[in-house]
């Protein structure tokens, strides 16, 4: 569950700076824009997201992101 709340929030964040984006490029500002994508908060943001989607395929994290030991 908690997985599930942590990449929906990282979602929310992506789309927050998506957002920003099409009002800088609404705004004819290219190469703000450009610099926003490549080394800003919108690949912060996607960097983030990925982050937690390539933690949960690597291995069988459970609560507080500890590997699933099984029996010790």
């Amino acid at each position: 569950m908690q997985y599930a709340r942590q990449v929906q929030e990282h979602l929310e964040r992506l789309n927050q700076s998506l957002a920003q984006l099409r009002e800088m490029i609404k705004r004819n500002e290219n190469a703000e824009a450009i610099r926003f994508m490549n080394e800003g908060q919108l690949k912060d943001r996607y960097d983030e997201l990925q982050n937690i989607i390539n933690i949960s395929v690597s291995g069988n994290y459970g609560a507080r992101n500890i590997q699933n030991t099984n029996t010790l």
